[in-house]
């Protein structure tokens, strides 16, 4: 039996879809909780057209085998033995059948393998730092009562949105805590940010908030902060900024599902 690339490929990519969707919850790092179920049936697919093209193969190399030992008895009783020495291009053509995958195409089953052996990391700071993006709202107003309790633990979409455009300043006066991995920048200032995701880590958009008073961990630190929101400018203007006067940062470690959701 010979190996073909194009099937080994399939298995590889199969492979390594259900090692991240089936057996661990690195899809996540990529992809909403909720296509789970599509990425497993990608994979189980991709390893059954794999393998199918690899028994298509062999099931035809042992038509090609038994072929060619009837075309060698035939010439051994002397039928078409002359026909074959007269047409020398259909034996060459013959021989080079077998040479129609060369051998470099076994090249394209390394990333596949690297997939399957190291998953890509979630993005990061650096994702953050090209992709910062302000959350959507539809202009400046009074947002809903925050629950009662200090520290409060909030998104870092809920306390952008309500320090950007909350005009009844509902969190003056409250301890909250966020959670995410650190961004530095050039000008010393260092912020934690978060990911957010629509559908994959393709759309992902940058939440981040500006953290003052604690020193700054190294980049892509995971940390939760706690402290109070330090007001910048009137709601709904370029000067209103999330920040974050800091009382305590402690390092956490990454959660299972790095990204935030709409």
């Amino acid at each position: 039996m010979r190996l073909r690339p194009q099937g080994v490929l399939l298995i590889l990519c199969g492979s390594a879809l259900l090692r991240i969707a089936l057996f661990s919850e690195l899809y996540l790092r990529y992809v909403k909780e909720g296509l789970r179920p599509y990425l497993i049936a990608s994979g189980a697919a991709l390893i059954a057209l794999g393998l199918l093209g690899l028994l298509a193969r062999t099931h035809d190399e042992e038509e090609e085998e038994g072929e060619e030992d009837e075309g060698d008895a035939r010439n051994e009783d002397g039928g078409e033995g002359e026909d074959e020495a007269a047409d020398p291009d259909r034996s060459d053509a013959h021989a080079h059948d077998h040479a129609r995958n060369p051998r470099i195409a076994w090249l394209l089953t390394a990333p596949a393998l690297a997939l399957l052996l190291f998953p890509p990391p979630a993005l990061g700071s650096y994702s953050a730092e090209r992709e910062e993006a302000r959350v959507a709202a539809q202009g400046a107003g009074t947002f809903p009562e925050l629950p009662a309790g200090d520290p409060l633990d909030l998104t870092l979409g809920v306390f952008a949105s309500r320090a950007e455009w909350d005009t009844g300043a509902s969190l003056k006066g409250r301890t909250v805590r966020l959670t995410g991995f650190v961004t530095r920048d050039d000008d010393g200032a260092w912020s934690v940010a978060r990911l957010r995701v629509t559908c994959c880590a393709a759309d992902a958009q940058a939440l981040k908030v500006e953290i003052r008073g604690e020193d700054a961990p190294a980049a892509d630190t995971w940390v939760t902060v706690t402290g109070t929101w330090h007001p910048t400018g009137k709601p709904g203007t370029d000067a209103a900024r999330p920040v974050l006067d800091a009382v305590s940062v402690k390092r956490t470690t990454a959660p299972s599902d790095p990204y935030e959701k709409r």
